[in-house]
Protein backbone atom coordinates (compact mmCIF):
# COMPACT_ATOMS: atom_id res chain seq x y z
CA UNK A 1 0.00 0.00 0.00
CA UNK A 2 1.76 3.19 -1.44
CA UNK A 3 -0.78 5.55 0.53
CA UNK A 4 -1.46 5.16 3.80
CA UNK A 5 -4.23 6.69 5.43
CA UNK A 6 -5.28 6.22 9.07
CA UNK A 7 -5.98 8.16 12.12
CA UNK A 8 -5.81 11.64 10.40
CA UNK A 9 -2.36 10.67 9.15
CA UNK A 10 -1.19 10.31 5.71
CA UNK A 11 2.10 8.73 4.80
CA UNK A 12 2.62 8.63 1.08
CA UNK A 13 5.83 5.94 -0.10
CA UNK A 14 8.26 8.34 -1.84
CA UNK A 15 11.37 6.54 -3.23
CA UNK A 16 14.03 4.24 -2.40
CA UNK A 17 17.78 5.22 -2.00
CA UNK A 18 20.60 2.65 -2.69
CA UNK A 19 22.34 -0.58 -3.96
CA UNK A 20 24.39 -2.51 -2.00
CA UNK A 21 27.62 -1.50 -2.39
CA UNK A 22 30.82 -1.52 -0.57
CA UNK A 23 31.91 2.11 -1.66
CA UNK A 24 30.37 4.79 -3.61
CA UNK A 25 26.44 5.01 -4.60
CA UNK A 26 25.23 2.53 -2.29
CA UNK A 27 25.40 1.19 1.19
CA UNK A 28 26.69 -1.83 3.10
CA UNK A 29 24.34 -3.22 5.50
CA UNK A 30 23.04 0.48 6.76
CA UNK A 31 21.95 0.40 10.28
CA UNK A 32 21.50 4.30 11.31
CA UNK A 33 20.81 6.98 9.15
CA UNK A 34 20.88 10.53 10.69
CA UNK A 35 19.44 14.10 9.03
CA UNK A 36 21.75 17.63 8.75
CA UNK A 37 20.80 20.84 9.29
CA UNK A 38 18.41 22.84 7.18
CA UNK A 39 15.98 22.16 4.13
CA UNK A 40 18.70 21.39 1.71
CA UNK A 41 21.27 19.51 4.50
CA UNK A 42 22.53 16.28 3.20
CA UNK A 43 22.10 12.97 5.39
CA UNK A 44 24.12 10.45 6.72
CA UNK A 45 23.93 6.46 6.74
CA UNK A 46 26.51 4.60 8.28
CA UNK A 47 27.35 1.40 6.51
CA UNK A 48 27.66 -1.64 9.25
CA UNK A 49 29.64 -3.66 6.54
CA UNK A 50 30.93 -7.62 6.54
CA UNK A 51 33.70 -7.83 9.08
CA UNK A 52 34.68 -10.81 7.28
CA UNK A 53 35.52 -11.77 3.42
CA UNK A 54 33.58 -14.84 3.07
CA UNK A 55 35.28 -18.40 3.34
CA UNK A 56 38.52 -16.34 4.96
CA UNK A 57 37.47 -16.06 8.10
CA UNK A 58 40.98 -14.59 9.79
CA UNK A 59 40.64 -11.98 7.51
CA UNK A 60 39.38 -8.91 9.24
CA UNK A 61 38.28 -6.90 6.47
CA UNK A 62 35.21 -4.86 7.44
CA UNK A 63 34.32 -4.55 3.60
CA UNK A 64 32.22 -1.41 3.12
CA UNK A 65 32.31 0.37 6.76
CA UNK A 66 31.72 4.15 6.98
CA UNK A 67 29.76 6.94 6.89
CA UNK A 68 27.90 7.58 3.25
CA UNK A 69 27.17 11.51 3.47
CA UNK A 70 24.18 11.77 0.68
CA UNK A 71 21.14 14.24 -0.33
CA UNK A 72 18.21 12.18 -0.63
CA UNK A 73 16.12 14.30 -3.50
CA UNK A 74 12.49 14.26 -3.36
CA UNK A 75 11.82 11.97 -6.15
CA UNK A 76 14.71 9.16 -7.17
CA UNK A 77 17.01 9.84 -9.16
CA UNK A 78 17.55 13.02 -7.35
CA UNK A 79 19.45 11.84 -4.73
CA UNK A 80 23.57 13.01 -4.87
CA UNK A 81 26.42 10.86 -3.04
CA UNK A 82 28.81 13.74 -1.55
CA UNK A 83 31.33 11.95 0.17
CA UNK A 84 31.83 9.14 2.40
CA UNK A 85 34.54 8.61 5.34
CA UNK A 86 35.43 6.28 8.09
CA UNK A 87 37.13 3.21 7.60
CA UNK A 88 37.36 0.03 9.51
CA UNK A 89 39.45 -0.01 12.27
CA UNK A 90 40.64 1.00 15.71
CA UNK A 91 42.62 3.82 15.02
CA UNK A 92 41.34 7.55 15.68
CA UNK A 93 38.38 8.39 13.19
CA UNK A 94 38.12 4.58 12.28
CA UNK A 95 35.04 1.97 13.24
CA UNK A 96 34.62 -1.67 14.38
CA UNK A 97 31.03 -1.60 14.76
CA UNK A 98 29.83 1.56 13.88
CA UNK A 99 25.79 1.25 15.59
CA UNK A 100 24.29 5.48 16.11
CA UNK A 101 24.69 8.54 14.38
CA UNK A 102 23.27 11.91 15.23
CA UNK A 103 23.93 15.77 13.95
CA UNK A 104 24.55 18.99 16.19
CA UNK A 105 23.37 22.33 15.95
CA UNK A 106 26.64 23.19 14.02
CA UNK A 107 26.59 20.10 11.59
CA UNK A 108 29.44 18.19 13.54
CA UNK A 109 28.50 14.20 13.19
CA UNK A 110 29.03 11.88 16.14
CA UNK A 111 29.04 7.94 15.68
CA UNK A 112 28.57 5.49 18.33
CA UNK A 113 31.05 2.79 18.39
CA UNK A 114 29.37 -0.90 19.86
CA UNK A 115 33.51 -2.65 19.42
CA UNK A 116 35.44 0.13 20.68
CA UNK A 117 32.71 1.73 23.31
CA UNK A 118 34.02 5.10 21.91
CA UNK A 119 31.99 8.19 20.26
CA UNK A 120 33.78 9.24 17.41
CA UNK A 121 32.75 13.02 15.97
CA UNK A 122 33.53 14.49 12.58
CA UNK A 123 33.16 17.68 10.81
CA UNK A 124 30.33 17.70 8.12
CA UNK A 125 32.49 17.10 5.32
CA UNK A 126 34.27 13.96 7.34
CA UNK A 127 37.23 15.67 8.81
CA UNK A 128 37.99 13.76 11.65
CA UNK A 129 37.69 16.09 15.21
CA UNK A 130 38.12 13.86 18.22
CA UNK A 131 36.68 10.59 19.63
CA UNK A 132 35.92 10.19 23.63
CA UNK A 133 34.86 7.11 25.97
CA UNK A 134 36.42 4.32 28.23
CA UNK A 135 35.25 0.66 28.32
CA UNK A 136 33.31 0.07 31.61
CA UNK A 137 30.33 -0.32 33.54
CA UNK A 138 31.08 2.27 36.02
CA UNK A 139 29.37 5.74 35.23
CA UNK A 140 30.66 7.28 32.51
CA UNK A 141 32.23 4.28 31.12
CA UNK A 142 30.16 2.23 28.05
CA UNK A 143 29.64 -1.20 27.20
CA UNK A 144 28.24 -1.85 23.82
CA UNK A 145 27.01 1.72 23.03
CA UNK A 146 24.20 1.69 19.90
CA UNK A 147 21.40 4.50 19.56
CA UNK A 148 22.96 8.18 20.23
CA UNK A 149 21.07 10.98 20.36
CA UNK A 150 21.76 15.34 20.00
CA UNK A 151 18.74 16.81 21.46
CA UNK A 152 17.79 20.99 20.88
CA UNK A 153 19.97 21.76 23.61
CA UNK A 154 23.13 19.90 22.17
CA UNK A 155 23.65 17.39 25.43
CA UNK A 156 24.33 13.41 23.87
CA UNK A 157 22.56 10.72 25.19
CA UNK A 158 23.66 6.90 24.17
CA UNK A 159 22.06 4.01 24.77
CA UNK A 160 24.50 1.79 26.70
CA UNK A 161 22.92 -1.31 25.49
CA UNK A 162 25.73 -3.86 27.32
CA UNK A 163 25.38 -1.43 30.65
CA UNK A 164 21.15 -1.51 29.84
CA UNK A 165 20.98 1.69 30.71
CA UNK A 166 20.90 5.27 28.95
CA UNK A 167 24.08 8.00 30.06
CA UNK A 168 23.82 11.68 29.20
CA UNK A 169 26.94 13.62 28.25
CA UNK A 170 27.89 17.10 27.03
CA UNK A 171 29.13 16.75 23.70
CA UNK A 172 33.00 16.50 24.85
CA UNK A 173 31.99 13.40 27.01
CA UNK A 174 31.30 14.34 30.34
CA UNK A 175 28.35 12.72 32.26
CA UNK A 176 25.42 14.97 32.98
CA UNK A 177 23.20 11.70 34.05
CA UNK A 178 22.74 7.96 34.09
CA UNK A 179 19.83 6.19 34.42
CA UNK A 180 18.32 2.34 33.71
CA UNK A 181 19.80 -1.00 35.14
CA UNK A 182 18.89 -4.61 33.96
CA UNK A 183 15.25 -5.45 34.51
CA UNK A 184 11.38 -5.41 33.07
CA UNK A 185 9.79 -2.61 35.58
CA UNK A 186 9.04 0.85 34.74
CA UNK A 187 12.37 2.57 34.18
CA UNK A 188 14.88 -0.48 33.96
CA UNK A 189 16.07 -1.43 30.54
CA UNK A 190 17.17 -4.53 29.01
CA UNK A 191 19.40 -4.20 25.91
CA UNK A 192 18.58 -0.29 25.05
CA UNK A 193 19.29 0.36 21.57
CA UNK A 194 17.47 3.16 19.67
CA UNK A 195 17.14 6.75 21.18
CA UNK A 196 15.31 9.96 20.19
CA UNK A 197 13.36 13.12 21.20
CA UNK A 198 10.43 14.83 21.16
CA UNK A 199 9.73 18.59 20.65
CA UNK A 200 9.18 18.66 24.11
CA UNK A 201 12.64 17.29 25.51
CA UNK A 202 11.31 13.95 26.48
CA UNK A 203 13.37 10.69 25.48
CA UNK A 204 12.07 8.17 23.96
CA UNK A 205 14.25 4.87 23.95
CA UNK A 206 13.81 1.12 22.32
CA UNK A 207 13.81 -1.18 24.91
CA UNK A 208 14.90 -4.00 22.69
CA UNK A 209 14.81 -7.25 24.80
CA UNK A 210 11.59 -6.03 26.79
CA UNK A 211 9.81 -5.10 23.59
CA UNK A 212 8.70 -1.96 24.46
CA UNK A 213 9.79 1.75 24.43
CA UNK A 214 10.00 3.41 27.43
CA UNK A 215 9.44 7.53 27.55
CA UNK A 216 12.09 9.79 30.31
CA UNK A 217 12.48 13.24 31.20
CA UNK A 218 15.54 14.68 29.89
CA UNK A 219 16.84 13.94 33.60
CA UNK A 220 15.88 10.45 33.09
CA UNK A 221 12.34 9.71 35.48
CA UNK A 222 10.27 7.85 33.99
CA UNK A 223 7.30 9.22 32.13
CA UNK A 224 5.52 6.02 30.27
CA UNK A 225 6.05 2.97 28.14
CA UNK A 226 4.25 1.39 25.06
CA UNK A 227 4.56 -2.48 22.84
CA UNK A 228 4.37 -5.84 24.20
CA UNK A 229 6.29 -8.65 22.85
CA UNK A 230 4.58 -9.66 19.81
CA UNK A 231 3.48 -9.52 16.26
CA UNK A 232 0.24 -8.26 16.40
CA UNK A 233 -0.43 -4.61 16.01
CA UNK A 234 1.47 -2.56 18.62
CA UNK A 235 2.82 -5.64 19.52
CA UNK A 236 6.93 -5.10 19.04
CA UNK A 237 9.39 -7.99 18.25
CA UNK A 238 12.76 -6.51 19.57
CA UNK A 239 12.13 -2.96 18.61
CA UNK A 240 15.90 -0.84 17.06
CA UNK A 241 15.29 2.48 16.18
CA UNK A 242 12.89 4.81 17.21
CA UNK A 243 11.97 8.44 16.12
CA UNK A 244 9.67 11.00 16.83
CA UNK A 245 8.22 14.03 14.30
CA UNK A 246 6.75 17.44 15.36
CA UNK A 247 3.29 16.30 16.04
CA UNK A 248 4.29 13.88 18.64
CA UNK A 249 3.89 10.70 16.54
CA UNK A 250 6.11 8.02 17.66
CA UNK A 251 7.98 5.58 14.59
CA UNK A 252 9.44 2.17 15.83
CA UNK A 253 11.63 -0.15 13.47
CA UNK A 254 9.67 -3.22 15.17
CA UNK A 255 13.01 -5.61 13.53
CA UNK A 256 12.47 -8.63 14.11
CA UNK A 257 8.58 -8.28 12.62
CA UNK A 258 10.55 -6.78 9.35
CA UNK A 259 8.23 -3.58 9.53
CA UNK A 260 8.10 0.03 11.07
CA UNK A 261 5.13 0.52 13.49
CA UNK A 262 3.46 4.34 14.13
CA UNK A 263 2.22 5.52 17.23
CA UNK A 264 0.18 8.27 18.50
CA UNK A 265 1.72 10.99 21.40
CA UNK A 266 -0.42 8.74 23.88
CA UNK A 267 1.12 5.41 22.85
CA UNK A 268 -1.46 4.29 20.89
CA UNK A 269 -1.19 2.39 18.13
CA UNK A 270 -1.46 4.36 14.89
CA UNK A 271 -0.56 2.20 11.74
CA UNK A 272 2.04 -0.10 10.33
CA UNK A 273 4.34 0.54 7.30
CA UNK A 274 5.58 -2.73 5.78
CA UNK A 275 7.87 -1.33 2.83
CA UNK A 276 6.40 -0.27 -0.42
CA UNK A 277 9.70 0.26 -2.58
CA UNK A 278 8.07 -0.76 -5.75
CA UNK A 279 10.51 -0.20 -7.86
CA UNK A 280 14.34 -0.11 -8.15
CA UNK A 281 16.32 2.94 -6.70
CA UNK A 282 18.04 4.97 -8.91
CA UNK A 283 21.36 3.51 -8.20
CA UNK A 284 20.23 -0.03 -8.47
CA UNK A 285 18.47 0.46 -11.34
CA UNK A 286 22.00 1.43 -12.97
CA UNK A 287 23.64 -1.60 -11.79
CA UNK A 288 21.02 -3.60 -13.32
CA UNK A 289 20.67 -2.10 -16.59
CA UNK A 290 24.23 -3.49 -17.36
CA UNK A 291 23.64 -6.94 -16.91
CA UNK A 292 20.99 -7.90 -19.60
CA UNK A 293 20.65 -11.44 -18.27
CA UNK A 294 19.77 -9.58 -15.15
CA UNK A 295 17.46 -7.61 -16.71
CA UNK A 296 15.18 -10.51 -17.77
CA UNK A 297 15.72 -13.13 -14.38
CA UNK A 298 13.95 -10.24 -12.93
CA UNK A 299 10.98 -10.19 -15.14
CA UNK A 300 10.88 -14.43 -14.20
CA UNK A 301 9.80 -13.40 -11.02
CA UNK A 302 6.69 -14.25 -9.69
CA UNK A 303 5.84 -11.94 -6.54
CA UNK A 304 7.97 -8.95 -7.18
CA UNK A 305 6.56 -7.87 -3.86
CA UNK A 306 8.68 -9.55 -1.00
CA UNK A 307 11.47 -7.21 -2.71
CA UNK A 308 9.31 -3.92 -1.74
CA UNK A 309 9.09 -4.95 1.82
CA UNK A 310 11.53 -4.19 5.18
CA UNK A 311 14.05 -6.74 5.78
CA UNK A 312 15.19 -6.08 9.55
CA UNK A 313 15.08 -2.15 9.85
CA UNK A 314 17.52 -0.91 12.13
CA UNK A 315 16.98 2.52 12.31
CA UNK A 316 14.94 5.61 10.97
CA UNK A 317 14.52 9.26 11.62
CA UNK A 318 12.20 11.91 10.64
CA UNK A 319 13.43 14.21 8.48
CA UNK A 320 11.68 17.72 9.73
CA UNK A 321 12.59 20.28 7.18
CA UNK A 322 11.18 17.70 4.67
CA UNK A 323 8.37 16.09 6.05
CA UNK A 324 9.02 12.39 5.67
CA UNK A 325 10.29 9.41 7.26
CA UNK A 326 13.64 8.05 6.34
CA UNK A 327 14.42 4.38 7.30
CA UNK A 328 17.21 2.09 7.58
CA UNK A 329 15.96 -0.67 5.58
CA UNK A 330 18.92 -3.00 6.46
CA UNK A 331 19.38 -6.32 4.80
CA UNK A 332 17.87 -4.80 2.00
CA UNK A 333 20.99 -1.96 1.62
CA UNK A 334 19.03 0.48 1.13
CA UNK A 335 16.84 3.82 2.42
CA UNK A 336 13.39 3.85 2.02
CA UNK A 337 11.52 7.62 2.23
CA UNK A 338 7.83 7.98 3.20
CA UNK A 339 6.34 11.88 3.07
CA UNK A 340 3.81 12.23 5.68
CA UNK A 341 1.36 14.71 4.04
CA UNK A 342 -0.97 17.23 5.73
CA UNK A 343 -3.23 18.47 2.97
CA UNK A 344 -3.73 14.99 1.30
CA UNK A 345 -7.60 14.93 -0.18
CA UNK A 346 -9.26 11.44 -0.42
CA UNK A 347 -10.02 11.20 -4.28
CA UNK A 348 -13.65 10.28 -4.66
CA UNK A 349 -14.75 7.33 -6.10
CA UNK A 350 -16.48 7.14 -9.82
CA UNK A 351 -17.78 4.81 -11.59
Amino acid sequence: MQTQIAAGRVYDFSHAVGRSAASGTGFRMPVAVATGVGTDAASYVISRGFEMIPNVHWSRTGVGTRVTKVIFGGISGEEELVTEFGKYGEDPGRFIWPAGISVDSQGAVYVADEWLNRVSIFDGDGKFLQCWGTSGAEEGELDGPSGILIDANDDLYISDTRNHRVQKFTKDGVLMAAWGGLGSGEGQLDSPWGIASDSEGYIYVSDHMNHRVQKFTPEGEFVASFGSEGAGRGELGRPSGVAVDPDGDVYVCDWSNNRVQVFGPDGRFITTLRGDAYELSHWAKMTVATNPDAVRRRREVPNPQVEWRFDMPSDLVFDTANQRLLVADTQRQRIQIYNKLKDYAIPSRTI
